[in-house]
């Protein structure tokens, strides 16, 4: 751990976003369906509730969207209870009201293709250990796992867990996981609670010990139990689909520090979760720490994630909710530093609990986020511990001029080393050559048809990209000339070429479309054209025309 905090010490104390915007950062929010906490609020009860359900997530989704968020941590398992239809686990009362009635739709096939609608990855978030309370329990009646398989189930304090030291815990979630990974084009599945309750130490298994245990130390045993469970679970899934995010949520605090105390209350030793070891063994992709803490519970312990990440994701999960009146009222300063301090150490990104603090813009998070920190798109970074070869870069570029004034860009597709489906990359700017590693040029995302509309009056290109988030090298759709052309206005003043023999002098857009004429002078009043790129050619007496320069309106 480093011992200086220069850089943690200048952030407490600068409170605005900073002004560069990282072209690859996980922009992540849970969004809770427990409940309804997040969504539903709409039961879907007849063919109108269905509709209103679909349009609320629809709504929540374009908001994220206009923000550039770019990941849903989408809750699908909630407490022994799935949100799709399972062959294992029945539906939540969520849903309908209900619990089990089928609510005439797919939500999680629904929300899969409405995130990838608007350029965001869906992740199947897996409540895993917990089965529920007992009137949760009760509901589910006879499709609980503790009626169906009451042997790997223990009640402790009033609520059922799945038993982590049983085997066949590990067969029964891997049911579930390859169920949705075969089943389903999620992105990835990130796990909740997989672990052991609070306070564990007193976990009623102590026969689940006896037969399994082989007189190892209980708790490295318990530690134990949890590390096989994820690498089976990341086992299976990667045998499936490979690009398949595979992340989880542990405690914020993976141990104590040199320097600071996790205060009783880690991931390591508290509830048995050696998640750091997680990464270096390879058997996950990303963490996201529950890091709802201020000062030094927050910024001492997001570096130690850091300092030993071993190449993974680590993406701060923060706290938002605390900035309401009735949890702690933190300022919304406080979420702004720990935005700038994931970003200066260089973290994954960050996720917000939860998304209906976000949207309800309590403090002003979502403003803050939107219009300061978030303002262009951002792409999630490649997985290249898993692969790192790009696709084929698009080829024969068609930029068409459309009546409507738009223009038409096409390409030939990709192909990937897999042979799997591509994504493309659209980037924008109004200088020639398209730097498509500037973020604020992202223009579209994750597009995945080889042709779209755009606005003229601006330099296009296009990338690809494979399931795994490897970019190919970029392909131009328009370009001036083959060689620099001179920019010839002074804003709304045209400043034109001293050239013999000139009979007229012709603007045009970049599809080649005429503007205007202007008779042979040195200066021309622009004003009109609307901004965008232009092309000012000459025309001789014999009516050739020649490229002299162009105009770059803002």
């Amino acid at each position: 751990m480093r011992t200086h905090f220069l850089t943690f010490l200048l952030l407490l104390c600068f409170i605005l976003p900073v002004k560069s915007q990282p072209k690859h950062e996980i922009r992540a929010t849970w969004l809770t369906t427990l409940g309804g906490m997040d969504w539903p609020r709409q039961k879907a009860t007849n063919a109108e509730g269905i509709r209103k359900q679909q349009q609320e997530l629809c709504d929540i989704l374009d908001r994220l969207k206009e923000a550039h968020f770019n990941t849903v941590l989408f809750q699908t398992r909630l407490r022994g209870d799935l949100i799709y239809p399972s062959s294992i686990e029945t539906f939540p009362e969520a849903l309908t009201g209900r619990t089990g009635r089928n609510p005439g739709y797919d939500p999680l096939a629904f929300a899969i293709e409405e995130c990838h609608k608007r350029g965001m990855e869906l992740h199947a978030w897996i409540v895993t250990i917990p089965v529920g309370n007992t009137r949760q329990v009760r509901l589910l009646g006879k499709h609980s796992i503790v009626s169906k398989n009451r042997k790997i189930c223990k009640q402790f304090k009033g609520s059922w867990y799945l038993d982590p030291g049983h085997p066949e815990t590990a067969d029964y979630l891997s049911r579930i996981v390859r169920e949705i990974a075969t089943n389903y084009d999620v992105d990835g599945i990130h796990f909740d609670y997989i672990r052991y309750p609070e306070q564990g130490t007193r976990f009623p298994d102590n026969d689940t010990y006896r037969k399994y245990g082989k007189k190892k130390n209980k708790v490295q045993w318990r530690r134990e139990n949890i590390t096989s469970l994820v690498r089976r679970l990341y086992t299976d899934i990667k045998s499936i689909k490979p690009w398949i995010k595979v992340s989880s949520s542990p405690v914020g605090k993976f141990a104590s520090t040199s320097r600071y105390s996790s205060k009783g209350w880690d991931a390591y030793h508290a509830v048995h979760q050696d998640a750091q070891g997680w990464l270096k063994e390879g058997i996950h992709d990303a963490l996201f720490p529950m890091m709802y803490f201020q000062g030094n519970d927050f910024y001492p312990f997001v570096l130690d994630w850091k300092e030993n990440d071993n190449g993974r994701w680590v993406v701060p999960g923060l706290g938002i909710y605390f900035l309401s009146p009735k949890e702690k009222d933190w300022p919304l300063e406080e979420i702004a530093r720990q935005i700038n301090f994931t970003r200066e150490e260089g973290l994954g990104g960050q996720a917000y609990f939860r998304n209906r603090f976000l949207l309800d813009n309590v403090k002003g998070i979502y403003d803050e986020v939107k219009d300061g920190f978030y303002t262009t798109s951002a792409l999630l970074p490649p997985m290249t511990w898993i692969d790192s070869i790009a696709p084929s870069a698009p080829t024969a570029p068609i930029y068409e001029a459309q009546a409507d004034g738009r223009v038409r860009l096409a390409w030939e597709a990709s192909k990937d080393n897999h042979d799997l489906p591509v994504v493309y990359h659209l980037y924008a700017s109004s200088t020639y050559p398209v730097d498509t590693n500037d973020a604020q040029n992202l223009h579209t995302t994750y597009l995945k048809g080889t042709e779209t509309t755009v606005k003229e009056g601006y330099y296009y290109a296009v990338t690809s990209a494979d399931r795994y988030g490897n970019e190919s090298a970029p392909l131009a759709l328009n370009e001036p000339s083959d060689t620099c052309i001179p920019i010839l206005n002074k804003g709304d003043t045209l400043v034109i070429p001293s050239i013999q023999n000139i009979t007229n002098i012709c603007i045009c857009t970049p599809a080649g479309e005429e503007i205007m004429q202007i008779p042979p002078k040195t200066q021309a009043d622009i004003h009109s054209l609307k901004s965008g790129i232009y092309f000012v050619y000459i025309i001789d007496a014999s009516y050739n025309r020649t490229l002299v320069g162009t105009i770059l309106k803002h």
